[in-house]
Order: C-alpha cells, then sequence, then structure tokens
C-alpha cells in the first residue's frame, strides 16, 4: 500500500488540529465536567451529610458520571496529541501491530488511529456479564419457581407479590396489565386467583357441613357476574351479613 502524500497528510493534520480544538475547547468550557470542583461545591452545602439521603445519592451517581466522561476526553485529547507529534516526526499512519501502511480512508474516518482495521484491539462486543446475574437473572433469581413445571408451591415472586399489593411508587403507567380500573390491581398478575383455582370457589360457601349455601359478593363475584357466566340465583339470593 502506498505511502501517505504531502497533501494527504495536511488534510490529515488539519482534522486532528481541529479535533484538538474542539476538545480542549470542551474541556474547558465545562471545567473537566466539573473535576475542578468538589462535590460539596457542586451541592451548595456547607456540609455533604445532608437530611436527605436520596439526594447525595444521585449527586455521587453525577459525580461518578462526570469522571467517566472526563477520563474519555481527556484520552482522546491524549490520542489525538500523540498522533499529531507522530505525524511531525514522520511515524504517523502505520499500525504499530504489523506496521503496515493504514488505509487514508480509516485515517480520515478515525485520524488518531494507531492500528489498521485488522488489528484493531476488541473489534467484538464483550459478552461478559456480573457474576451477580447468574442469581439476579431470571427476576428473583433461585427463588422463582415458575418456570419450573414440577413445581407449584410458594416462591420468591409469590412474596414479592404480596408485599407489592400493600402498594408502592410505581403509578398506573407502569402497571403489568395497561388496562387497569383501581390502584389495587397494579401488582404483579393482579388477576391471579390467591388461594382458589375457580372464582366461584371463593365466594360460594356452606356451613361446617356442607349446608345453607350463601353467596360472599367479593371482586370475584363481581367479576363472575360480569362475564355472564354466573347462575340466577346468584342474583337472587338477598343479600348476607358476609357481602363485601
Amino acid at each position: 500500500m502506498q505511502a501517505l502524500t504531502a497533501e494527504q497528510k495536511q488534510h490529515i493534520k488539519e482534522l486532528l488540529e481541529q479535533e484538538l480544538r474542539e476538545l480542549e475547547k470542551q474541556l474547558s468550557a465545562n471545567s473537566h465536567y466539573g473535576m475542578n470542583s468538589s462535590l460539596g461545591d457542586s451541592t451548595g452545602e456547607l456540609s455533604t451529610y445532608d437530611n436527605h439521603p436520596a439526594d447525595m445519592g444521585t449527586e455521587v451517581f453525577e459525580r461518578g458520571k462526570d469522571i467517566a466522561l472526563n477520563d474519555k476526553a481527556e484520552k482522546q485529547l491524549a490520542d489525538v496529541r500523540d498522533a499529531l507529534e507522530r505525524l511531525n516526526a514522520g511515524e504517523y499512519g502505520h499500525c504499530v501491530t504489523c506496521h503496515a501502511q493504514i488505509p487514508y480512508e480509516r485515517l480520515l474516518a478515525v485520524p488518531a488511529t494507531l492500528y489498521c482495521k485488522e488489528h484493531t484491539p476488541e473489534t467484538s462486543i464483550n459478552n461478559r456479564r456480573p457474576i451477580e446475574e447468574e442469581i439476579l437473572n431470571p427476576p428473583f433469581g433461585r427463588t422463582s419457581l415458575d418456570e419450573l413445571s414440577e413445581q407449584n408451591q410458594f416462591d420468591g415472586e409469590d412474596a414479592w407479590q404480596i408485599v407489592e399489593s400493600w402498594g408502592t411508587s410505581n403509578t398506573p403507567a407502569m402497571a403489568e396489565d395497561p388496562e387497569i380500573s383501581s390502584y389495587d390491581e397494579m401488582e404483579v398478575e393482579a388477576d391471579e386467583n390467591d388461594g382458589y383455582v375457580e372464582d366461584y370457589e371463593s365466594f360460594v360457601a356452606t356451613d361446617l357441613y356442607g349446608k345453607h349455601v350463601s353467596i360472599i359478593r367479593n371482586k370475584a363475584y363481581r367479576h363472575y357476574m360480569q362475564q355472564g357466566e354466573g347462575e340466577s340465583l346468584l342474583e337472587d339470593e338477598p343479600e348476607s351479613e358476609m357481602d363485601q
């Protein structure tokens, strides 16, 4: 592959100098993403201790993000400066791994690159995941037994459903069912029968000896009747003290 011409080198140099100015201006304008001030300065408080721990959590998260962005920008700036030095020294445009000439088209796209396309580090997406995900995935981890056909007992998901039924900070827009009519129906699988299989088992009651049939007009009963599945005698049954 042919070496870069003087005209091509000049064009690359202009691109590098333009990128250098933009990076320096960016870091200067935002004071290196706020790294020149302390966390206390950013909160506007005399002390980093706060009556609202969540506020401090937000500040710590934002500071961590600023550090990552600043490190990335400074790395880009160092790469551009290094490329300009190599260009001035006549060492620019060769892959540091195989020492072959890097194509001009690639240099136009990534002027500060040190590698040809074949030897670029980490060309594939890293699929390694945190070890914790072996427990956390699927949701509820090892305590979720719904996916196992041979299991049918109280598990981690059921425990969460009970806790969630007492209320969360979620809004109806975040409910699993998009067509809910009550905040009492927002939990996961809110329509799942709890303690019975068929709806009528929850509202048809008898005494200890299986006599004196009575109807408990609960939510399952109302839904049962609305679906047109109920017998007329259920509607004709007088209201009792067991009505809900």
